[in-house]
């Protein structure tokens, strides 16, 4: 693929094959997404790649506390719910999700299932979850280069013919996910992403959300026209 049909075909990938995907692939994927930029070349980011058992715990693990009403413990600031015109677009985009699944506004039992989709991973036979090393914990650096790594890995997966979705469902429970993740104290979890082959029956993999446009989004400062 040439770099404009990863970035304009890519989407999110919320429905998945349970075929397995070779290690060789994710270290060739990771690699590739390591090349993105970095405040001052820290490369804050680590990788913690989880598959078979001990994803099915972290899945297990997630919905049951969530269930049951356990506070959700990620290891990030959330901040404020969303206002305005990005609540809108948060709506706008559950919209399409449900419409193409066909899950109606008074479908309480629908919805719910959705939102356990997203504590389980979204059923992906892998989930990449992304930390940062501790000791940069404070700077709004490292999450911004988090960011950047994760953007890469989604466009290095999609031009392997793989799909994936950053979510933050994934890792609502952080204890579960240390315990089965395996991942060291020195390590904040940031965010995960579900990754495997995408499952093109799955009528929610064909929603493409909507991006505003160029001039809703920028400034041009000293140009002639």
């Amino acid at each position: 693929m040439t770099y404009d049909e990863v970035v304009l075909g890519r989407r999110s990938i919320r429905g998945y094959k349970p075929d397995p995907v070779p290690r060789a692939l994710i270290e060739e994927i990771i690699a590739l997404a390591m090349r993105a930029p970095s405040s001052m070349n820290t490369q804050p980011w680590n990788f913690y790649v989880v598959t078979g058992e001990p994803l099915d715990r972290i899945r297990a693990g997630n919905t049951e506390r969530m269930v049951a009403g356990v506070p959700q413990s990620r290891e990030f600031r959330t901040g404020p719910g969303f206002a305005d015109q990005h609540r809108e677009r948060q709506i706008g985009v559950a919209k399409q999700l449900f419409a193409a699944m066909g899950i109606a506004r008074d479908d309480k039992d629908g919805r719910q299932d959705w939102v356990l989709r997203g504590f389980r991973q979204f059923d992906a036979p892998v989930c990449v979850i992304v930390t940062y090393d501790r000791m940069l914990d404070g700077s709004d650096d490292t999450p911004f280069d988090c960011g950047a790594v994760a953007t890469a890995l989604v466009n290095a997966a999609w031009s392997r013919g793989l799909g994936a979705v950053i979510n933050s469902q994934g890792i609502m429970q952080s204890p579960v996910v240390r315990e089965h993740a395996g991942i060291a104290d020195d390590q904040v979890i940031m965010k995960s992403i579900a990754l495997g082959w995408p499952d093109d029956d799955f009528p929610a993999n064909a929603v493409v959300s909507t991006r505003k446009t160029v001039e809703e989004a920028t400034v041009f400062v000293g140009f002639d026209d």
